[in-house]
């Protein structure tokens, strides 16, 4: 059977533990008992771990820690993601950081709506708990970076392997992207906000050498586009 996986609040030595909402989950929600085993991921790798002591009054849940458990190596990828309506991007925060995506940019783009990119910064602790919550069930070691949201001119100066998204470039396909591409390439993916990047930011993509690839004929909403996009690329990079 395999075990359910728990991203460490505290680790120190041989020990480890969860605290405050992620520790009540634990007991309220799973029943958690001492003597449970689960993976626990810390900074420096997956480790086995036993629960050793519950304190629900003050919710905390302690693991000892056992050896070290095999974790995947999964491509570097960061998606800068235009802002749109925060249910669906959240549904694709979720999803991109099950998919394996290493890090994720919040983009202000031209078409983001004015009272969305006002209220973006403070979303970023519920997007970080999505992304926890996320890589937890996934079985990741950690969760993907979020970054504080950013300008479009900003995220085009991110450096790697730089991908954008773009309706109207139907002559190369993003799968045909990847073909010259190493798994240690570094890889950043842009995806636009509802309504596509306007002419002149893609014009802004387009100087400062970013590629500009397509996912096909249709028109995908924002959270599509950026599942679908990450997917393919993932699957040419592992």
């Amino acid at each position: 059977m395999t075990r359910r996986r728990w991203i460490a609040d505290e680790v120190s030595g041989t020990h480890a533990a969860l605290t405050g909402s992620h520790a009540a989950h634990l007991v309220r929600v799973l029943r958690a008992r001492i003597g449970q085993k689960f993976d626990i991921a810390t900074a420096g790798g997956v480790r086995r771990g036993q629960i050793s002591s519950i304190d629900a009054d003050n919710e905390r849940v302690e693991f000892k820690l056992g050896g070290e458990v095999p974790a995947a190596t999964l491509p570097r990828v960061t998606i800068a993601l235009s802002i749109f309506k925060f249910d669906r991007m959240e549904w694709a925060i979720e999803k991109c950081t099950e998919l394996g995506v290493a890090g994720i940019v919040p983009v202000i783009a031209r078409r983001t709506e004015g009272h969305l990119a006002a209220a973006a910064s403070k979303r970023m602790d519920r997007w970080q708990r999505i992304v926890r919550q996320a890589a937890e069930q996934s079985r990741r070691a950690a969760p993907p970076d979020v970054f504080p949201p950013v300008q479009s001119k900003e995220a085009i100066a991110l450096p790697g392997t730089r991908i954008v998204l773009a309706e109207c470039e139907h002559g190369q396909m993003l799968g045909d992207v990847f073909v010259p591409q190493s798994s240690e390439t570094d890889v950043v993916l842009a995806v636009g906000p509802e309504g596509g990047w306007t002419d002149e930011e893609l014009g802004s993509f387009r100087e400062a050498n970013w590629t500009l690839a397509s996912l096909g004929g249709t028109v995908l909403r924002a959270e599509t586009a950026a599942i679908a996009a990450l997917a393919v690329v993932m699957a040419e990079l592992q």
